[in-house]
């Protein structure tokens, strides 16, 4: 028996209708239901083929749980070990490089200074850093959010220099990126699923909260096919299974705003009836596929083509 676990929060709708839907296809050797531990213990491996993490973001326990089972050959969506090596300005550098048209970003060290360091611990960093360069760069208005954050926490629209070091004198320890505006005539929420199934949704974050999904941006199948080879190309060099990319249109241009979502809002009440169900169903084919490839005590992991091509590199010497 291919065991399919889902590990999640206080989130319901997804992870319910997740394993219900597995279920429910009586595909013989297969099947799903909420993770269930009780121990953990070093090298042994778990029940499940696969497990499909909504929670370990948020849960250090868990993610150790993931990582053990990973090593022991569960195929966990997403991989635990890029996934805590990961964040939002390594993915915007990442972008440059593979020809993603993203907004100018810079990356700052945190207002306030880390716990056991001092001021000798930053020997290297120039003081005052070179504010002019940094602003004639990215320019006003401009965004400020953490270079490793998630949603809408510690994210700040500045429109000048001031209001940029009073807002950063609130970060505290937190890494902050300053990022330009892109000034949109369509926004696109879109999610990827096993780096192949990809979903474009007009998207309005400018809505409030429930209304976000309700946007009549209607892109010509020519646009649709160059954002859907945007996304497939990002979600295939990071690696990730499950993942959302949010896509600004500026004079025509999609620019990738926030790509770095392995635990995307998936809540009905939030994505509406018809994207739940076509991640639910979407995401229920693609965890069979990957239980029905689940080879035991192998790697099952999936590793993007930068970790592939860097380890690939290493093999030539």
């Amino acid at each position: 028996m291919k065991k399919i676990g889902v590990l999640h929060g206080k989130e319901r709708s997804f992870p319910e209708a997740f394993v219900a839907r597995i279920n429910s296809k009586n595909i013989p050797g297969i099947m799903a239901e909420a993770v269930k531990i009780d121990k953990v213990m070093q090298g042994e491996a778990t029940d499940y083929a696969v497990i499909f993490d909504r929670i370990s973001q948020d849960v250090p326990f868990y993610r150790a749980y993931l990582k053990n089972a990973a090593l022991c050959g569960t195929a966990v969506i997403n991989n635990p070990f890029w996934w805590s090596a990961d964040e939002k300005f390594f993915n915007n550098c990442l972008a440059t490089k593979i020809g993603v048209p993203v907004p100018k970003t810079v990356i700052l060290p945190s207002r306030e200074l880390p716990p056991d360091t001092s001021a000798e611990s930053f020997a290297n960093l120039a003081y005052p850093l070179d504010w002019e360069g940094i602003f004639n760069y990215i320019g006003f208005p401009a965004y400020m959010k953490p270079f490793a954050g998630g949603g809408w926490k510690s994210v700040y629209q500045l429109n000048n220099v001031d209001e940029f070091f009073e807002k950063h004198a609130e970060t505290e320890q937190l890494v902050m990126m300053l990022q330009e505006e892109i000034k949109f005539e369509e926004y696109y929420r879109c999610y990827c699923i096993g780096g192949k199934y990809v979903r474009i949704m007009p998207y309005e974050p400018r809505n409030p909260h429930h209304l976000r999904y309700v946007a009549d941006f209607k892109p010509t199948p020519e646009k649709y096919k160059e954002m859907e080879d945007i996304v497939l190309r990002i979600c295939r060099y990071l690696g990730y299974d499950f993942n959302t990319v949010e896509l600004a249109l500026r004079n025509g241009v999609p620019y990738a705003i926030d790509f770095c979502n392995p635990a995307p809002d998936a809540e009905v009440t939030s994505v509406g009836q018809e994207n739940f169900d076509w991640v639910v169903e979407t995401a229920a084919t693609y965890a069979i596929e990957k239980a029905m490839e689940h080879v035991d005590g192998a790697d099952n992991l999936t590793w993007g083509e930068y970790i592939k091509r860097s380890a690939q590199k290493q093999k030539l010497f």
